[in-house]
């Protein structure tokens, strides 16, 4: 983002994501709150006519019956509190945020010239092109005979999703193909709020104005797509914040990391959902959730994508490994960056000198040795060689 001066883009990179973290808690907390309460209701006698059931509450020193009408009631209400705001701005900050830090920084967070050659133009045209592209499929899919079968859709839809990453991590970075899927999944879920189930709720309103039953089919639609969202938002904030862990997106295998997650998130929302429901805890649900992780962490440890040289020197040369830290990332990682767009260190990590350098020996075992997470997108064209030379030392580095 070079016409912007590297602090102000600072800034809008904070404000961004402030706004995002922030409306992304009111949407989740608004949607787990109804699933819970869409599974808890009970049909009792003397409710009314077309009441699904009804739960009473306690909160904040209050109690709360709640109700809900299977369609809608016979009468419209003179206020209606519509949620959608929360999904709305989160999908904005986060959409502006893809483009403030991604898109116009594609360089450093999206490309690796070693997994394929792109332009900055041309990731970004690929980025955009994508989340257009999967949610007209996934609408497909769901307008589809297809959308009538839960379980086979679910699983074409997973498929489809782990198929996506897989590419994606062979056109971006693994920074970048994480963010990207996670971007695509956030934009189904807020698509399945914007085109469903708000224009289903505004269509009941307008019936019910006229005088005339809505349609049942309108409320189904728009459960189906609430209950997609329910399942699939644990993977995508894992996916969102994913940067801050080099082992799970600059690995090997990051791409079957990502198809694990998938699955961990809806097994852990299928527990919750069960006690909701009054239909008994799956405590194998937490067995199979941690059995999953550790296969990540197990995973994580295979190394970086890109095989480093095998062979580490018989003798380490520790100026060699001064020089390589020097010349790779003290561009970025000084107290005067010469990076564009970097106003200052990134978390004030600094190897410009031999001192700074093997006090951050861990960070760098971690960021360069056991992940390529840096350089960011390898832009300083580390090698392989340099890596078995940054691991060879590292080695001594733990000798007592």
């Amino acid at each position: 983002m070079d016409f912007l001066d590297p602090i102000l883009h600072e800034w809008v990179s904070m404000i961004l994501r402030w706004l995002h973290v922030v409306a992304g808690i009111a949407w989740i907390g608004s949607s787990f709150y109804f699933i819970h309460l869409d599974l808890s209701l009970k049909p009792r006698e003397g409710l009314p006519a077309g009441v699904q059931g009804d739960a009473w509450q306690v909160h904040g020193g209050g109690f709360y019956h709640m109700v809900k009408y299977l369609v809608a009631p016979a009468r419209m209400p003179d206020e209606l509190t519509w949620f959608k705001w929360e999904a709305y701005t989160t999908w904005l900050s986060g959409f502006a945020l893809l483009i403030v830090v991604y898109y116009f920084g594609a360089e450093l967070f999206l490309i690796d010239k070693s997994v394929l050659d792109l332009s900055p133009l041309a990731a970004g045209a690929v980025g955009l092109g994508s989340l257009a592209l999967a949610w007209l499929a996934y609408e497909a899919m769901c307008r589809s005979p297809l959308g009538r079968h839960e379980l086979a859709l679910a699983l074409i839809g997973y498929v489809f999703l782990v198929a996506l990453t897989y590419a994606f991590t062979h056109v971006f970075s693994g920074r970048g193909a994480f963010t990207q899927i996670g971007a695509l999944i956030g934009t189904m879920m807020v698509a399945n709020v914007f085109v469903v189930v708000i224009p289903n709720q505004k269509k009941s309103v307008k019936a019910l104005l006229a005088g005339q039953v809505p349609e049942a089919k309108w409320n189904y639609e728009g459960k189906q797509r609430s209950v997609h969202n329910n399942y699939l938002t644990l993977p995508v904030v894992l996916l969102m914040i994913s940067n801050h862990y080099p082992l799970l997106f600059a690995t090997r295998y990051n791409w079957v990391i990502v198809a694990i997650v998938l699955l961990l998130g809806p097994l852990i929302r299928h527990f919750y959902n069960s006690r909701h429901a009054g239909k008994g805890s799956p405590w194998w649900t937490w067995a199979a959730a941690a059995a999953g992780m550790i296969a990540i962490a197990w995973l994580s440890g295979a190394g970086p994508r890109a095989t480093t040289a095998s062979a580490s020197p018989a003798k380490v040369d520790v100026a060699a490994v001064d020089d390589i830290v020097l010349s790779r990332c003290s561009m970025c990682h000084a107290e005067q960056p010469v990076w564009a767009g970097i106003a200052a260190a990134p978390g004030g990590v600094m190897f410009d000198e031999p001192a700074r350098i093997h006090r951050q020996a861990k960070l760098i075992g971690l960021y360069a040795v056991r992940s390529n997470a840096m350089p960011p997108g390898n832009v300083t064209e580390m090698t392989g060689e340099e890596r078995a030379t940054l691991a060879a030392w590292l080695a001594t580095q733990r000798k007592p």
